[in-house]
């Protein structure tokens, strides 16, 4: 996949506009889902995703090969999105679950296509104080714990996508789950 990505950015580089088609095409639900889940609004999540190939188009000539593609891209959405949720001062619910115990899956809590109507009830009143819970995240954990797991990426890609050694992100990513625990613990009188 790497090797691809590597290629398609050369070849858009030197004005390819089919492979920058498809670079577009193979990052733009990802970057969307990024972008959603970090400022929870539609429309700003599609704002995010033009500007992040804008921008991705009018810096080709940076993009270093050595590096991967995805994390490059990465930093670039993220990057702007932070931006826009320092410009807003807010806190914004995010479509993401806290796992109760170290084996839960972050999606567990999601609802799936098949739900019954009495189970979306429950599940959606869950999410609420879910999404309230993680609203409350200071934005320096937000960031990482989105990529960390909801774009499943390793420690080391998150601390590439957002410039910072590693040992940071580790905390950081701990601090957040902590605080989502706690905040969790005590919204479902735990």
């Amino acid at each position: 996949m790497n090797y691809l990505e590597t290629r398609l950015a050369k070849l858009s580089r030197n004005g390819d506009r089919r492979a920058f088609a498809e670079l577009v095409d193979l990052y733009k639900d990802k970057i969307y889902h990024l972008a959603y889940r970090m400022l929870s609004q539609a429309h700003a999540a599609e704002d995010i995703v033009q500007e992040t190939f804008l921008r991705v188009y009018r810096n080709l000539h940076r993009y270093d090969e050595n590096q991967k593609f995805s994390t490059w891209i990465y930093r670039i959405a993220t990057n702007l999105c932070i931006d826009q949720l320092r410009k807003r001062k807010a806190n914004y619910s995010l479509d993401a679950e806290m796992p109760e115990g170290e084996g839960a899956d972050w999606y567990s809590l999601l609802p799936s296509e098949e739900e019954t109507p009495e189970g979306q009830v429950l599940l959606s009143e869950t999410q609420q104080q879910i999404r309230s819970a993680i609203d409350a995240l200071p934005e320096k954990y937000k960031s990482v714990v989105i990529l960390r797991y909801l774009h499943d990426l390793s420690l080391q890609e998150i601390g590439d996508i957002l410039g910072m050694p590693v040992t940071t992100v580790k905390t950081r990513v701990h601090r957040g789950r902590e605080y989502l625990r706690k905040k969790l613990a005590s919204e479902f009188g735990g």
